[in-house]
């Protein structure tokens, strides 16, 4: 399946983000590490959270983007990043992830 981005300016988005682990709580278990990471980006790159719903294994969100930027994606990296980089590695990583220098999260 091939997926397009489209980005337009000011546009609010609905997006879906899963754990690898769908059976983990991580992200409720975690959840000041989550909201430290989610006010590290908003601070340099401003977006408005509309609704978000964090659930232990995945979390639902509705942004809506600045009049002067679309780049959506470089928030949910940056978000992702943050995240993984303050939390111990204690997951399951695979040969792949490993190879790649991604985590298993």
């Amino acid at each position: 399946m091939q997926y397009r981005r489209h980005y337009h300016k000011g546009a609010s988005y609905f997006f879906t983000i899963n754990l690898a682990d769908r059976s983990s709580a991580l992200l409720i278990e975690q959840i000041d590490v989550l909201r430290k990471s989610f006010k590290t980006v908003k601070q340099k790159h401003p977006f408005y959270i509309d609704a978000i719903v964090i659930l232990p294994d995945h979390l639902h969100m509705l942004w809506t983007m600045p009049n002067d930027d679309a780049d959506f994606s470089k928030r949910i990296k940056l978000i992702k990043y943050y995240f993984s980089y303050h939390i111990d590695k204690t997951e399951r990583i695979s040969n792949s992830r490993c190879k790649k220098g991604e985590r298993g999260i």
